[in-house]
């Protein structure tokens, strides 16, 4: 009996631990934003803030070129991650329905890629670009930004698809729906979750990338949000308050997108990692 009480409580305290230990970060950055500076500036912490001002994110967004970044960073992130949906929806299909020579070399690539780490391109991304004029540019962010999330995508939807059964399509196909239309009717709405799932990673993927951004472009009016907020505590001292309302305006879209897409992209990321 107390082996067995034992061996629901450690696993229960262990997950409210690591609980804690991410949200507090999150707490602490959300709290400092709507502090007064005097209560971030003492030396005894104040946990729980009674007096709350918005002066720190009127510093925030006052700052240069802040609402050209936030365009900006939307522009390239939503633009990405549609590019990378659309033909990530054609090659999923191929690779799981049809049969070809080199099929499981190709889905070995889309392995690989997704392991490999990008970064080890940027000089040679940075001289494509440059020698293609095309330096403080959105289209080459967007275009890169879309490639950096295709894999996942592929093999994501790959398994979604397998997973459909193929008597329904071809039903549909029975019933006089060209492939296509098949593909559109029958097997596009049973994808939504992967799609989701899909959507959130890339979404956070190019949201929050910076060192391609920091060496395409040098311009102040062709950053995005991540190089922004890099640099804002040296526009602003230690100017606590504002950094942390910065912060906090970069991280709410992704709050926001996660709170209401968490149970469809769980279920798209297990549910593609094992169909198929």
């Amino acid at each position: 009996m107390k082996r067995s009480l034992l061996g629901r409580i450690w696993p229960n305290a262990t997950a409210i631990a690591l609980f804690v230990m991410m949200v507090f970060p999150v707490y602490w950055m959300f709290t400092t934003a709507f502090k007064p500076t005097a209560d971030i500036i003492t030396e005894d912490p104040v946990w729980f803030p009674t007096d709350v001002t918005f002066e720190h994110f009127s510093t925030a967004i006052d700052a240069p070129n802040f609402w050209q970044l936030v365009v900006n960073s939307v522009t390239v992130t939503v633009c990405a991650v549609l590019l990378s949906l659309v033909i990530a929806l054609f090659a999923s299909f191929a690779l799981a329905r049809m049969r070809f020579k080199g099929r499981k070399g190709m889905i070995l690539v889309f392995m690989v890629a997704q392991m490999a780490p990008w970064e080890v391109m940027v000089i040679a991304i940075y001289m494509l670009v440059r020698d293609a004029d095309m330096l403080n540019s959105l289209l080459p962010l967007t275009l890169f930004y879309m490639v950096m999330v295709l894999p996942f995508t592929v093999l994501t939807l790959r398994g979604y698809v397998a997973a459909v059964p193929k008597e329904l399509e071809e039903s549909a196909m029975v019933d006089g729906c060209s492939r296509p239309q098949a593909f559109v009717k029958v097997i596009l709405p049973l994808l939504a979750p992967g799609l989701m799932a899909t959507s959130l990673f890339g979404f956070i993927t190019a949201w929050n990338e910076f060192p391609l951004v920091l060496v395409l472009n040098k311009e102040p009016d062709a950053k995005t949000l991540p190089l922004w907020l890099s640099q804002f505590q040296s526009q602003f001292g230690d100017d606590w308050g504002a950094t942390m309302a910065a912060a906090s305006l970069f991280a709410i879209p992704i709050l926001i997108l996660f709170v209401f897409l968490q149970r469809k992209a769980v279920s798209g990321l297990t549910s593609g990692a094992v169909k198929g």
